[in-house]
């Protein structure tokens, strides 16, 4: 009789509760996809290749302001950039993982698939196989609800009309993102660095006309709030900020 593995069995239980945020979250980037002007089809591609949440949405905003391709792909590079970090830090890990099984864990891997996997590797020792079957089974059920929401939002916002005014619903959700993840010196700076720049590429006038040519406001806010982060974290070297970064 086939048995579930253990660890497949506890990365399902641990990211059930993460799974529950994820479903709006989805829908919402389904349904602005739909709202800038992609098709169905381009929406839900855009969500598979990407697999990003804050990404997705940035790529969303500037699509449907007529932004220029390459500030685009620049924007979502500069915010997934943590990713490399992340990569880093639990490549260690998956070293004896065959090419295959090394290319399925670095598309899949997500803010909460990083965090709860590097959690579990730290409490008990665990082989190569259960180490991937943990990974695999936290990684692959947010993979498959956002794919789901996602496809949900797009069918959603096929048909809302344009007078509910769901332009609003990605700022709205970057502030749900954003006021939970300031919680120390270093991500304060980084918010109100970034938004600060990100705000004044919007209103500053430049040739007459708002806003900096090519809808650079966002890539700059970006790139902006990175570096503060960078900065507010290096100069941070008291009890204190040791204290703030521990939670």
């Amino acid at each position: 009789m086939f048995r579930i593995p253990a660890e497949v069995r506890r990365g399902v239980r641990d990211v059930s509760p993460i799974l529950v945020g994820i479903v709006p979250f989805g829908l919402v980037a389904g349904v602005a996809a739909v709202d800038a002007g992609l098709s169905p089809l381009q929406a839900v591609g855009l969500s598979m290749v990407v697999f990003a949440g804050a990404s997705q949405l940035a790529i969303v905003d500037l699509l449907s302001r007529n932004a220029e391709l390459a500030v685009v792909f620049l924007t979502a590079v500069v915010i997934n950039l943590r990713m490399m970090m992340y990569s880093a830090s639990i490549a260690p890990h998956f070293r004896t993982f065959r090419s295959g099984w090394k290319a399925v864990t670095s598309y899949l891997l997500t803010d909460q698939a990083y965090a709860l996997s590097i959690a579990r590797y730290g409490e008990d020792r665990l082989s190569a196989t259960e180490r991937r079957n943990y990974y695999l089974a936290v990684a692959a059920s947010l993979w498959s609800v956002w794919q789901v929401c996602t496809v949900f939002g797009v069918l959603l916002g096929t048909g809302v009309p344009d007078s509910w005014g769901l332009a609003f619903a990605v700022p709205l959700v970057f502030l749900a993102l954003l006021v939970p993840a300031v919680s120390n010196r270093p991500s304060a700076a980084a918010a109100v660095v970034g938004g600060g720049v990100a705000v004044a590429g919007e209103v500053v006038v430049v040739g007459g006309s708002p806003g900096l040519p090519f809808n650079l406001g966002l890539l700059l806010g970006a790139v902006a709030g990175v570096l503060a982060g960078v900065a507010a974290s290096s100069l941070g070297d008291g009890p204190a900020d040791a204290e703030e970064v521990s939670h």
